[in-house]
């Protein structure tokens, strides 16, 4: 009777995972199978999800709409630098409140946790309003560059900022104050402390809010867009323009080509791909790393 308990149980587990993932996975898969299909396996109803002419021409013809040379290099400088000084000043952030006590901490720690709750349009519009004042009083133009998102993260209010301090907050809480003190016993500085006995402690946890926070900036169109506009060629800019953008190149090549779901999908698979490459190399200590921070309830 056990047993038979057992093996229902592990049944209805696994089938509510395989739903579970099945919703999550689908969407992909249809989108993969689109990117390689033909214009005619496109409108043939019957084609849905393997390609009879499978083609790699959509991704090619992707690639070249979305200027994939230059816009991929931007992206990852621009993503990267953005996920590197977020991952800096959060580490900072969450050490500083989980290891001293000074006036006014908790109403930082609320204003941290309310700058989370508050949906991001209406943070930008007083963010713009003060970009605008500030270029306006120094003379130099900074909305059409990448100057102001650069600065909004190196001051913590970048991209869901609040989570990686909230989550490098709640790792370091779990180092012993123990290991602080002995290091300071020996002379160390806080710096040093904090270098030399904190983040070397913490690297899968770095990890973790350095990888959210590449992914963050990486999919991020309404901020750039508002403050960086067509300063730069990043991909997701490009994506959300691909249809006016397909259609400007054929008109410019010369072609007949029209626009379709292969072409949008081979596009947004492009976009995603280097991300998705990226997990598969790191993805055991990126899990190692979630499990750490206790963002899994521990």
């Amino acid at each position: 009777m056990k047993n038979a308990i057992k093996v229902i149980t592990q049944f209805c587990i696994y089938f509510i995972l395989i739903c579970i993932g099945f919703v999550y996975l689908q969407p992909i898969f249809m989108m993969i199978s689109k990117a390689f299909m033909s214009a005619s396996d496109v409108i043939d109803p019957s084609v849905e999800w393997i390609p009879r002419d499978f083609s790699f021409d959509n991704l090619k013809i992707a690639a070249d709409v979305l200027n994939l040379g230059e816009t991929f290099k931007n992206t990852v400088l621009f993503a990267g630098g953005l996920a590197t000084c977020q991952t800096v000043i959060s580490a900072i952030t969450g050490f500083a409140l989980s290891r001293y006590s000074f006036k006014f901490k908790k109403m930082w720690f609320v204003l941290i946790i309310v700058g989370f709750i508050i949906p991001i349009p209406v943070l930008m519009v007083p963010r713009l309003m003060m970009v605008v004042w500030f270029q306006e009083a120094i003379d130099f133009v900074l909305i059409g560059t990448i100057i102001p998102q650069v600065a909004m993260a190196i001051m913590g209010q970048g991209i869901y900022s609040t989570v990686l301090i909230l989550i490098f907050y709640n790792f370091f809480n779990l180092i012993p104050k123990s290991l602080d003190e002995a290091a300071m016993i020996d002379g160390a500085s806080s710096l040093q402390v904090f270098y030399y006995v904190v983040v070397r402690l913490s690297l899968s946890t770095i990890l973790v809010v350095f990888l959210f926070s590449l992914v963050w900036n990486w999919n991020e169109t309404y901020i750039t867009g508002t403050l960086v506009r067509g300063g730069i060629d990043l991909i997701p800019s490009k994506l959300a323009l691909f249809d006016s953008e397909f259609e400007g190149a054929v008109v410019a090549a010369g072609s007949a080509f029209k626009l379709n779901e292969a072409y949008k999908m081979s596009a947004t698979l492009i976009s995603i791909t280097p991300l998705i490459v990226l997990y598969a190399f790191v993805q055991r200590k990126f899990i190692q790393g979630i499990e750490n921070t206790g963002i899994t309830g521990e």
